[in-house]
């Protein structure tokens, strides 16, 4: 049984162990799902609810999807989205204000927030998530009886709320933090660092599925003369617009890094050499074909030397298969420049190996 301290006039205070417990929940993990998770099941303890759900915003799609349901209906709520201001908890989510319902209107569209145990929803409590007038989410409590709830209880739902809104900020100011650590902050794409680590993992997994994966190694042709003729600041926004370049031309599972200067690779899961020298081929007709620093008034257009290496024909790790992509790259950039070469016994030539 829990132990409940007692206020001056009586009044037990379970909430204040409560307090205790969520504030440990979120210094002892930097996973949300626990956190949350951990949260809400304080707050079930308190508040007993028949069902609940936590809603998280996606600020860029603006809707809501729910991050963590109880007693409800679990598989057809993970599915869901909610536009913002969409029904209840997308009007709470797009003004910021709760909305406690004791008795439900007749035109709600609750259906999908039937308990999983039967009955209807007669009541419903739904509060936004929000730190500094941001919010992050919206809490959602079907059937807690809010008409018999007492004005320190209401509190306390807000508090928790906010405690909840604390993690969601927190989290997702630790993922800024980890991308910052794997991205170039000029270009946007990944650095050559999580390179490493995800063609490391990458080829672990191939490794035990006999799948290929595809690199591609490219250098722009004759950079220098940018930044000789316009400047290092026009150079620097060639390089950020290249990196848009690359982004808009891969697939779902194709990730793009700067290598360093003006070298770039892509990374394709999945991919035989043939798809990989398609891409670089793409790649290279849309260099030649894009008009680059026109708010410049330069309309720039480039060229560069591209190198395509494969697993597992060109080697079973992650330093062979970089060697033989960038052997290849340097073939062509020794030759003819502006095309495309695959790895092979001519590009593996130590003639054209980076010096």
């Amino acid at each position: 049984m829990d132990k409940l301290i007692q206020f001056p006039d009586g009044q037990p205070a379970l909430e204040i162990q409560t307090f205790h417990e969520v504030a440990r929940a979120l210094t002892s993990s930097v996973d949300l799902s626990t956190i949350l998770h951990n949260i809400m099941q304080q707050m079930t303890r308190f508040f007993n609810p028949q069902a609940w759900s936590l809603l998280i915003l996606d600020e860029k799609k603006r809707q809501l999807y729910y991050g963590v349901i109880s007693g409800g209906q679990t598989e057809k709520l993970r599915r869901k989205r909610i536009p913002l201001g969409q029904g209840i908890p997308g009007w709470v989510a797009l003004h910021g204000e709760p909305m406690i319902l004791t008795t439900m209107p007749e035109d709600a569209d609750l259906s999908d927030e039937i308990p999983e145990n039967g009955g209807r929803v007669e009541s419903l409590i739904c509060l936004p998530l929000r730190v500094r007038n941001k919010t992050y989410g919206v809490l959602q409590l079907v059937n807690c009886h809010p008409e018999s709830m007492r004005n320190h209880e209401i509190f306390f739902l807000h508090a928790l709320c906010d405690y909840a809104a604390i993690a969601i900020q927190n989290a997702r100011s630790f993922e800024q933090i980890q991308l910052l650590t794997i991205t170039d902050d000029c270009t946007g794409l990944y650095n050559a660092r999580h390179l490493y680590e995800r063609l490391e993992h990458t080829l672990e997994r191939s490794h035990r599925t006999g799948k290929p994966v595809s690199l591609i190694f490219f250098d722009l042709d004759h950079f220098k003369l940018v930044n000789d003729t316009y400047g290092h600041l026009n150079g620097t926004r060639l390089l950020a617009e290249v990196g848009t370049m690359v982004r808009d031309c891969l697939g779902l599972l194709d990730t793009g890094y700067r290598y360093g200067g003006d070298e770039f690779v892509v990374l394709m899961p999945h991919q035989d050499k043939p798809r990989g020298i398609d891409l670089a081929r793409r790649l290279l007709d849309k260099l030649r074909n894009t008009s680059f620093l026109k708010e410049a008034g330069l309309n720039l257009h480039l060229e560069a030397s591209f190198g395509v290496a494969a697993f597992p024909e060109d080697g079973m790790d992650l330093h062979s298969i970089i060697r033989a992509a960038d052997s290849a790259m340097y073939y062509v950039k020794h030759t003819t420049r502006n095309q495309v070469a695959a790895a092979g016994e001519d590009t593996a030539d130590e003639r054209f190996a980076r010096k």
